[in-house]
């Protein structure tokens, strides 16, 4: 079994015991439990449930593992030819680590 959940704006596949990293979300603590209700797709075994525009009833438990994680740092470079114009500069996205403790449908 698993669902399409949207949590901050993306869509993620969750499946029970499956560890997550979203987009962070403010004033959560380690070991804390979130839920998210915005499911939009379940699938019970081949059954395909989608909702129109989320699944009535259908919530996702999560436990939060870290509630800070920076990711990769990903570098952004610009240049201009022939002008001597360059700039880099270096950014690293924020996430929190969630693990699916319970699916309801």
């Amino acid at each position: 079994m698993y669902v399409i959940v949207e949590i901050n704006g993306q869509q993620f596949k969750a499946e029970q015991g499956k560890k997550l990293f979203v987009h962070h979300i403010d004033a959560v603590e380690n070991g804390q439990s979130v839920e998210f209700d915005k499911v939009l797709l379940v699938d019970k075994d081949g059954v395909v449930e989608v909702g129109a525009p989320a699944v009535e009833g259908a919530k996702v438990v999560c436990e939060v593992l870290s509630p800070l994680v920076k990711g990769d740092k990903v570098l952004v470079f610009h240049k201009k030819r022939r002008k001597g114009h360059r700039k880099l500069n270096g950014h690293r996205q924020q996430f929190t680590e969630v693990s699916i403790k319970e699916i309801i449908a």
